[in-house]
């Protein structure tokens, strides 16, 4: 008989709420071990007895065999003595200890959890809060850790016999469920109008509204969301009215993939994003014959769509048999609404009722927005579906630390050990309401993750709020981490790579060391520093953020460098503002309110308006967006620029605004002349990198910034760098807006501690 051995072993990572323990009990007893498996703060621990190639097989098949919602940092095992037990069983959890890890991310029904809702014999026929191990709330029911019922909002509802016997059974897929439920003991719908509610058929009555063009808002896993008719114009610009959402587009959920195809291109990689477990919205090719609302989308050439993610979206949909469109329940820039006490005051005037029920949203967390990109997904919007999943870095980091982000689509990002954790998106930090959810943001997941920073990264703008922040913090070491070197130490640690790099951050705006606006810039960097090697000359601002909400502004401001006795006088964009030109021109040569900026963001901005494609914009990059959508994808031609100097080389936008002008008056057409500058600018950033390369021998680009988002630009850019014989990095799991910029100031600063602090 062979001899048996006993091990401790400590399961880390993401093995909690993703049926690990009744994985670890099954796993157990196919392989004839006896011991014990349970929870506490630091994830999952063990004590296995058997033969030794039966505990060889089990810790070899801990890893690949897991879950698949789960994460599997580390498996450690320690021999102990063998005690001769019989049987395995889970054991209670243990809240003691400091928490080492981290909690699941909430996941769309399962296809067995989908069964049993289409199932007239099953009892949780049409319970539009059917979940099991393998699906449903999770992040954001969590109140701390470890994940049991008990610390989660589950917790007021005690479960009838059939759930217990159920959550019990170790060969039921409900084994040890946290937000197990059914219609006996779990949550209730409630429809809400005015100040009536509205008797029978909740999902029945709700499609109802909706098929007459109401707006309904419906209470989702992160908040509540405004719904209309996607195919109904009315319904869907009254939406528009009522929320104060002038011309961003809205996003759309379909009721299965032969519906997406109906409206969009969908590719392999789409599909799997569209149907994985995260089921974030998907950027698309928009089919030119899509049945949808013309307000839906107006001028662009991609649709955000969505597959149900929740029990209650698949019977609203399937009742419905059509797209609807589904936009985060707020006022334009107000976080999105997720608490039942606020709905009915905040959304007083925009809904016309509300879709309710009685399980609480403890933390609000927004739609991830996804796109595929060369065969792979790129992440523009990291929220629900993959927070608080860990960003594996390539180095511990030896004290705990906290990155504040940036003012716009702020995140923040905690990191200790060898793992970040990238919040969920907060938004712009601009008005009262998103500075608070900033704020206790960092407080839940810090006690979640038992996380004390003494080390906090910022931005080195001193009136960005996420600055403020951090000063106002006592007992801590602040670092402040230029904005655009954030963008490039979060490409490298996406990609898995430490540098040095070729950086070409391009966006908006980003606080230089030297005072004025970067946001054109070449950037030599690795996660220690950086070097400024090149970037885009700088233009006058002419009234400051005025210049960002009035991109003729910039117009302006780029044709007086562009022509020393005045632009063209025929020129459309002067004609339109004739009244205002001179005074805008004036503060732009002043040194009052004017500052200095080599944003590209803001050329794009002016090109824009010199194009009579957008003077004033309603959200933030807009008319940059606008351009791209307006560009002939078919034009190959190039506007070059000249590149002045070695070090830095200074990239000459007036060239672009100079050959968009000719252009103009030759008569060619907008479109042909939005995409030369595109084109335009891939040419300059190649010819920049290619002279970076020569200069310095490294080999490697990474492009971040705002501006990447622009899928004509990327594309067109990696292609050319690529042929030039250049190695891109670009962004996949973390967003390469200001959304990435928290993971890139806590790699900084865990760079920083390990070269410093030793």
């Amino acid at each position: 008989m062979a001899e048996h051995v006993r091990l401790a072993v400590r399961v880390e990572g993401v093995v909690q709420g993703v049926g690990f323990r009744p994985f670890i009990y099954g796993l157990a007893h196919r392989l004839g071990l006896s011991g014990h498996v349970g929870n506490d703060a630091r994830g999952v621990f063990a004590e296995i007895e058997g033969t030794a190639h039966a505990t060889e097989a089990f810790l070899v098949a801990v890893r690949t065999e897991a879950p698949p919602l789960s994460f599997v940092d580390t498996v450690r095992a320690r021999p102990m003595d063998a005690a001769g037990t019989a049987g395995f069983s889970i054991v209670t959890s243990w809240a003691g200890g400091e928490v080492g890890t981290s909690v699941p991310a909430d996941s769309a029904t399962c296809e067995d959890c989908l069964t049993e809702l289409a199932d007239p014999s099953d009892r949780r026929y049409r319970y539009p809060f059917v979940n099991c191990t393998n699906c449903g709330p999770r992040f954001t029911i969590v109140r701390g850790v470890p994940y049991d019922r008990a610390l989660t909002t589950m917790a007021r509802f005690a479960m009838c016999a059939d759930c217990a016997r159920e959550y019990h059974n170790p060969g039921n897929r409900r084994f040890h469920a946290q937000p197990v439920c059914c219609p006996a003991c779990g949550p209730r719908l409630r429809l809400v109008m005015g100040e009536r509610e509205v008797h029978g058929d909740a999902v029945s009555s709700t499609v109802e509204l909706l098929r007459a063009g109401a707006v309904v808002a419906l209470k989702g896993l992160g908040g509540y969301h405004l719904a209309v008719d996607a195919g109904s114009e009315s319904a869907t610009a009254a939406l528009r009215s009522r929320k104060h959402r002038e011309d961003k587009p809205f996003a759309v959920m379909v009721p299965d993939l032969t519906s997406a195809r109906r409206l969009c291109a969908v590719n392999e990689v789409a599909q799997r994003l569209l149907t994985g477990w995260r089921r974030p919205i998907v950027l698309l090719p928009r089919l030119r014959d899509a049945p949808i609302a013309p307000s839906l989308a107006p001028g662009n050439r991609q649709l955000g769509l969505m597959l149900p993610y929740t029990p209650l979206h698949h019977l609203l949909l399937a009742d419905l048999a059509g797209p609807i469109v589904l936009t985060s329940a707020n006022v334009s820039d107000e976080p999105i609404v997720h608490r039942d006490t606020d709905v009915f005051e905040r959304l007083r005037g925009i809904a016309d009722a509300v879709l309710c029920h009685d399980r609480a949203i403890h933390i609000r967390t927004d739609d991830s927005v996804v796109r595929p990109f060369r065969g792979r997904e790129q992440v523009q919007r990291r929220s629900r579906g993959y927070v608080p999943e860990p960003v594996t870095v390539e180095q511990d980091f030896p004290r705990h630390v906290l990155g504040c982000g940036a003012e716009l689509k702020n995140t923040f990002c905690l990191a200790k050990g060898g793992t970040a954790f990238l919040s969920q998106h907060i938004g712009d930090l601009e008005n009262y309401e998103t500075l608070r959810s900033y704020t206790d943001g960092i407080e839940h997941l810090r006690t979640l993750l038992d996380i004390d920073p003494v080390l906090v990264a910022h931005d080195l703008h001193p009136e960005y709020l996420s600055t403020k922040y951090a000063r106002d913090l006592d007992d801590v070491e602040l670092l402040g981490v230029q904005h655009h070197h954030a963008h490039i130490a979060s490409c490298l640690v996406d990609n898995r790579e430490r540098g040095p790099v070729l950086g070409v951050a391009f966006d908006g705006l980003g606080y230089g060391p030297d005072g004025s606006i970067w946001g054109g810039e070449f950037l030599l960097a690795d996660l220690a520093g950086f070097r400024r090697v090149g970037h885009l000359a700088p233009v006058p601002m002419p009234g400051g953020t005025a210049a960002i909400k009035q991109p003729w502004r910039m117009a302006a401001s780029y044709l007086d460098a562009g022509y020393a006795s005045g632009p063209p006088a025929t020129l459309d964009v002067v004609r339109r503002h004739e009244a205002r030109w001179s005074d805008v021109v004036a503060l732009a040569r002043g040194a009052v309110n004017s500052p200095m900026t080599s944003s590209a963001g803001r050329l794009l901005d002016a090109i824009s308006a010199i194009l009579g494609v957008r003077d004033t914009v309603n959200y933030e990059g807009q008319a940059a967006i606008e351009l791209e959508q307006y560009a002939d994808p078919d034009e190959s031609g190039v506007y070059r620029v000249d590149l002045r100097g070695d070090e830095p080389i200074v990239v000459s936008g007036v060239d672009l605004v100079r050959s968009c002008v000719d252009d103009l008056r030759a008569g060619v057409p907008r479109p042909v002349i939005a995409a030369r500058v595109h084109n335009g600018m891939v040419d300059a950033i190649t010819r920049t990198c290619v002279r970076l390369r020569d200069a310095t021998g490294v080999e490697v680009v990474a492009l971040s910034g705002g501006v990447f988002q622009n899928l004509l630009l990327l594309d067109r850019t990696v292609e050319a760098l690529q042929s030039a014989g250049l190695r891109v990095l670009t962004h996949s799991r973390v967003p390469t807006n200001d959304g990435g910029i928290s993971l890139g100031q806590v790699a900084v600063a865990g760079e920083h501690d390990r070269r410093y602090t030793r």
